[in-house]
This record gives structure tokens, C-alpha cells and sequence, in this order.
């Protein structure tokens, strides 16, 4: 076998990073079963606890999701009271999302999650930061993101927003 053949499945670039994603989220799910909440739906609720004011496509930028995924997420979140979709500006379009009482407290119960997937991590602390740096210098390049024409803002500044600052991208 010839380690050097692209086409071969274990020498695609992007196979270990799915199959590693996977796995993860698989050790997620006992934990986010329990609070009835899916990965993407954790992330939702993580990303809003962590910015308040953001509006649906803020959110989308932070989590790599286009609308057509995240409309779905929020009302089924929205139904069951963990987060608020507010119509603002003058055509009513726009739509801030603000979690709920019961959506902080849901969060709060979710505390511990990180430190027991990182119990799990077959990784030292300093290779699980190294591996977090080479993650994110992926998701700052300059590759377009599935679905987008142009590149999506790598910044708060193009959110219009002063505060944040999306992940991975400092």
C-alpha cells in the first residue's frame, strides 16, 4: 500500500476529521439525550448563552449552518420554551434569539459536559490544545464554506456587532 495515494479513503484529508467528528459527537449524545437536545441544538444554546443579541444569521456564522438548518433547530427549540425568536427592523425579517429562562437554566445543567468529553479525549491536555489550533487555523482559512459564493465575515467587526468574536477566529 502506497501511503502517499490520495485516492485511497484513509489518505483523504478530510476522513479523519469526519469520522473523528463523529466520534465525538457520539460521546456527546448520553449526556444531550438526557436534557433532550441534539449536538446542533447544544451548540445553539452554547453560542447564544456565550452572545447575547445575536439574530439567526449571526448564529449561522458562529456554528457554520445555513438558514435552511437552523430554522428548523430554533422553532423546535423555541417550542419548548428554551429560546425566544424576536422580528425586528422595518420589514420584520431580521430575528434576535435570546434564550429563555428555562434555556439558561438548561445551559447550566449542561456544565459539565465539556470536562467529561475531555476525560474521554485519548489526547494529553497539550495535544488536545495543538489539535484545537490546527482546527481552527482550517476554519480561518480562506476556503469558501459549502453553499457560499463569497466568504462568510471572519470577523465581529462584519457581524456589525462590537463584542464577539467568532470561534476560531482571534
Amino acid at each position: 500500500m502506497n501511503p502517499t495515494d490520495r485516492r485511497r479513503l484513509e489518505n483523504q484529508p478530510g476522513f479523519p476529521l469526519y469520522a473523528a467528528s463523529r466520534e465525538v459527537m457520539k460521546w456527546h449524545k448520553p449526556f444531550l439525550d438526557a436534557l433532550g437536545l441534539t449536538y446542533t441544538q447544544y451548540l445553539a444554546m452554547l453560542t447564544l448563552r456565550e452572545n447575547r443579541d445575536l439574530n439567526v444569521k449571526a448564529l449561522g456564522q458562529f456554528l457554520y449552518l445555513d438558514s435552511g438548518t437552523l430554522t428548523p433547530l430554533l422553532q423546535k427549540l423555541e417550542q419548548r420554551g428554551l429560546v425566544t425568536r424576536e422580528r425586528t427592523g422595518a420589514d420584520g425579517r431580521n430575528r434576535m434569539l435570546t434564550l429563555t429562562e428555562a434555556g439558561i437554566a438548561l445551559v447550566e445543567r449542561a456544565k459539565d459536559i465539556p470536562g467529561r468529553i475531555l476525560e474521554r479525549m485519548p489526547l494529553a491536555e497539550a495535544e488536545t490544545a495543538e489539535m484545537q489550533g490546527f482546527l481552527r487555523r482550517i476554519l480561518r482559512s480562506e476556503a469558501p464554506r459549502a453553499g457560499d459564493a463569497k466568504h462568510m465575515p471572519r470577523d465581529s467587526a462584519r457581524l456589525g456587532r462590537k463584542t464577539a468574536t467568532l470561534p476560531g477566529r482571534r
